[in-house]
């Protein structure tokens, strides 16, 4: 499926949004492809109808990264908390009655999660949750596809992919070599590995340069 026209994508997505059920799809794919972007329009067109949950909200903080000897490698599976995760996604499968979840979220200027920081309602009946590892095997991660109603593999040319990534990093703060670096040893490395679980997805979403 391409995604330059959103009508498909939220046309599939909407058959998921029934009142009165929770579902959840999740949006997979490696760093710099789109995968956010695609999520946020996804909620926009279903209006009232669902909510984003980014997986980023795992990230373990920076001092935490630190301690373990991880922050040059942030971004990698075991630099989230994946454990976590899972069990919020267990959690928003089964709402209770007149019971607001909390789920984080992360500040890209920060570089940090926020706790607390996506409120979902438990009449909202789809929550569109995205991430690298949503279709990885390995670890706790390996218990996501199953909480999973839907996924999609989303994918973007990797030389754009690429320009997008660093792009992204210095917008952020890095200075530009600093990001080259960076998209060269830490997310092109994680990309390998998330291209792996593609085989696990219901759908290959195709991105172009506007998505």
């Amino acid at each position: 499926m391409d995604i330059s026209d959103l009508t498909g994508p939220a046309a599939r997505a909407r058959r998921l949004a029934v009142p009165g059920h929770r579902r959840i799809l999740g949006i997979a794919g490696p760093p710099g492809a789109g995968k956010s972007t695609l999520a946020a329009r996804l909620v926009e067109a279903l209006g009232g109808l669902a909510v984003l949950v980014p997986m980023d909200g795992f990230h373990l903080a920076g001092a935490e990264l630190e301690r373990l000897g991880r922050a040059g490698r942030k971004g990698a599976p075991d630099t989230f908390d994946a454990a976590g995760y899972t069990a919020l996604l267990r959690r928003l499968r089964r709402p209770e009655p007149d019971t607001v979840v909390y789920a984080p979220a992360f500040d890209r200027v920060l570089e940090e999660p926020i706790a607390g920081a996506v409120p979902v309602p438990p009449d909202i009946p789809l929550v569109v949750t995205e991430g690298n590892y949503l279709l990885h095997d390995e670890g706790a991660w390996a218990s996501v596809r199953g909480l999973l109603d839907e996924a999609w593999f989303l994918e973007l040319e990797p030389a754009l992919r690429v320009r997008r990534l660093v792009d992204r990093h210095v917008r952020f703060g890095k200075p530009r070599p600093r990001a080259e670096r960076w998209v060269a040893e830490s997310d092109e490395p994680n990309a390998r590995l998330v291209e792996r679980g593609r085989s696990r997805a219901d759908l290959v979403v195709r991105a172009r340069p506007e998505t």
